[in-house]
């Protein structure tokens, strides 16, 4: 049971990237490297039993739990003098190889690499642990040469990588349409363009794509050149809740370390209560974030819909994250996995009951 990484998926994947000139920066879903490491020197309190726990996540808003847990010293509040050593990845399997060579013990990540990274280590590398974010993708268009849902036929349109979250999200949306499209090339009656998000505004204003199915930034910094949503993926799903992106832990880590996860849980719940009590401020502090790693600040016109448009929560949505991979098999992108155990929210559950909270369900998908 495998994610088909077989040589002509790849090559199908370079030379549709390749012909339409857009293999260039890096970004979501791209083999990009990570950066470098930070480190904190730990606040005052009683240390865990590990002196370090090392973080990664993606300068993305979708990863805003992390950007204001690390910005705001939530995580180190609750870790006391637990050192954090953080770490940004541009792309999810980038993220997965660091978790599997111990560079990262808990991650930020997106669902489809959560299950590609779970399911290739036949159910030995990480767990999800936690929610992060829910919504924030958008079908955005060229309103010259996209009217309706209905005028799609002979278009272009951006994903940002093969087999990835928004990709194979798009693939079920134009199959349910009656869209015919190779999967593996992403050609059709809708071309489907594998693209890093970075690249796709240069694209869009070049022609070189008609639209984009995309996260936040990339969708409103779209619509800044003059693009339109025509479609907000919540639509698709039951209560406009789908996963964007989850809280993986390294198993090693989870079994060694179970009081820093749990400390580092607590950080989580703590960030995103203060984003719903106080979003403006929130929404500054993870932007803050950005551009201390990336050197560059989002401005208001492309932060503010950005961030009014993710749901920040605690539960991972395990449902939705079984029906991510079931689109993923009819997409003919992955052999039908075995998930079973790639949840786990003992200590998710016990710090929301201890929040006095209700605990939220693992779908099936918990360890037995």
């Amino acid at each position: 049971m495998h994610y088909q990484t077989i040589g002509r998926v790849a090559m199908a994947a370079v030379a549709v990237t390749a012909a339409a000139g857009l293999l260039s920066g890096c970004g979501y879903g791209s083999s990009a490297e990570a950066a470098p490491v930070k480190q904190t020197d730990g606040a005052s309190g009683a240390k865990l039993s590990a002196d370090t726990v090392k973080i990664g996540y993606f300068p993305n808003l979708t990863h805003g739990t992390a950007l204001v847990g690390l910005q705001d010293g939530l995580f180190q509040k609750e870790l006391g003098s637990t050192r954090i050593k953080s770490q940004f990845f541009n792309a999810g399997p980038a993220e997965i190889e660091a978790l599997n060579a111990g560079s990262v013990d808990i991650g930020w990540i997106g669902p489809n690499s959560a299950i590609n990274g779970y399911v290739k280590s036949h159910g030995t590398s990480l767990r999800v642990i936690g929610g992060a974010a829910s919504g924030g993708v958008k079908l955005v268009v060229n309103p010259a040469k996209i009217s309706s849902l209905d005028d799609l036929r002979g278009k272009k349109l951006a994903t940002p990588q093969l087999g990835g979250t928004q990709d194979v999200a798009l693939l079920n949306y134009l199959a349910g349409k009656g869209y015919k499209v190779d999967a593996a090339s992403g050609s059709g009656d809708v071309s489907v363009l594998r693209t890093e998000n970075k690249v796709v505004p240069e694209a869009y204003k070049s022609g070189s794509i008609d639209g984009a199915w995309v996260p936040e930034p990339t969708a409103s910094r779209l619509v800044t050149l003059g693009a339109k949503v025509l479609l907000d993926e919540k639509s698709l799903w039951p209560d406009g809740k789908f996963v964007t992106a989850d809280i993986i832990v390294s198993q090693k880590f989870l079994t060694a370390h179970p009081d820093v996860v749990e400390a580092v849980l607590r950080g989580s719940l703590a960030a995103n209560a203060f984003i719903k009590a106080d979003p403006e401020k929130a929404k500054a502090d993870a932007n803050l974030q950005i551009k201390a790693d990336t050197g560059n600040a989002l401005p208001p016109a492309i932060l503010d819909p950005a961030w009014a448009s993710i749901d920040f929560i605690d539960d991972p949505l395990a449902r939705t994250l079984q029906t991510g991979a079931d689109h993923a098999v009819a997409a003919g992108l992955l052999d039908k996995p075995e998930l079973s155990g790639i949840v786990d929210l003992t200590l998710l559950n016990k710090v929301l009951t201890a929040a006095g909270r209700p605990a939220v369900a693992d779908a099936g998908l918990g360890v037995k």
